[in-house]
């Protein structure tokens, strides 16, 4: 694990004799690895001004620093199964996060020096704010997308009594638009196949002779279709059940299972087009956040708007990444430059 400390002391002008004994210190022991963390002149307030932004800088820190984590353990989880990938998409600036960190430079065009330090600060708070917002928007609605296909495939998984029957049946199994017969759908334990092959035919008067077929089976037991008069459904599901048969409520829709179908189609459309990288269903995993911790340890002298897509955006955009993932990689690095800025003022 890296960990970065931000360390402010009393040099000279160019700061390079501070940068200088810090590093013969350090080297003896191989301690750290010192780089210059170079920190603008800003237009400076009262004293009051100061102290009231140093609070307001803590608070900041802290928010930028859990909204950075959680657009983190978004990436990993769009990225599902290739999360051996997810630092490649956890850059700033276009490089690594160790990089930006140890050559950083202050952005002056989106953060102005010669702007007064609370109009410096507020910036910043308000497009981290703004990225926070969107990204509890677009969590949100793929969270939806997630948990509706999840539901559509939990319907397919489960077991003859519960899952669902689209996929399996069809309209040839089933006698349709007669005003007296109807076609029911009996759940069968493999060990009673035998059993119900002799006894169907006379569990109920009425029911249609060799009129079964077994559609399906799993491991512990068989679908069968059978054919019988309306009128003698409740007095067939009565026999069935003393016999160990259970009936399946069933009852064939060719509008309604095509609908069904339809919509699992679009949601894995849908899901798949927030990502490109994968498409099978989202597997939990542990918190995953880049390897980097910076601290700031003051020594003598006391860190793109979301809305819209940016140039950045742009550029970055390739075959194989959806919007989603698309947004939580710029996001991510604006998030995180932002967040090395708020370091460098409270550092200041």
């Amino acid at each position: 694990m890296s960990e970065f400390w931000l360390i402010s002391a009393p040099g000279d002008k160019e700061n390079l004799q501070a940068l200088e004994r810090m590093n013969t210190v350090t080297s003896k022991s191989n301690l750290s690895y010192n780089t210059k963390f170079a920190i603008p002149d800003f237009k400076v307030g009262t004293l009051d001004s100061l102290v009231g932004l140093s609070d307001e800088l803590g608070k900041l820190d802290t928010f930028a620093e859990s909204l950075i984590r959680r657009m983190a353990q978004s990436v990993v989880e769009v990225m599902e199964d290739s999360k051996g990938k997810v630092q490649e998409h956890l850059l700033a600036n276009g490089v690594d996060l160790t990089s930006f960190v140890t050559h950083f430079e202050w952005d002056m065009a989106k953060y102005p020096v010669k702007q007064p330090l609370v109009s410096v600060v507020d910036t910043i708070a308000k497009q981290l704010a703004q990225i926070e917002m969107d990204l509890k928007s677009r969590t949100a609605a793929y969270n939806t997308l997630k948990t509706n296909l999840e539901n559509l495939e939990k319907k397919s998984m489960g077991n003859l009594f519960t899952r669902t029957l689209s996929d399996i049946v069809s309209k040839e199994d089933f006698v349709l638009d007669s005003e007296y017969l109807v076609t029911l759908l009996v759940i069968v334990p493999k060990p009673n196949y035998s059993q119900w092959q002799k006894t169907y035919e006379s569990l109920s008067d009425m029911v249609v002779p060799r009129s079964t077929k077994l559609i399906t089976e799993d491991k512990e037991g068989g679908l069968f279709t059978v054919t019988l008069f309306r009128k003698v459904i409740e007095d067939f599901k009565t026999k069935a059940k003393e016999n160990k048969f259970t009936v399946r409520e069933f009852y064939y829709d060719e509008k309604e299972i095509e609908r069904e179908r339809e919509e699992m189609a679009r949601l894995l459309s849908d899901k798949k087009q927030q990502y490109q990288t994968s498409c099978v269903a989202l597997k939990k995993g542990s918190s995953t956040f880049p390897d980097h911790k910076v601290k700031v340890t003051p020594l003598g002298n006391p860190d793109r708007p979301a809305a819209g897509q940016t140039d950045r955006e742009r550029e970055s955009e390739g075959e194989g990444e959806g919007p989603l993932l698309r947004w939580l990689k710029v996001n991510f690095s604006e998030a995180f430059i932002a967040w090395i800025h708020i370091k460098a003022l409270r550092v200041f």
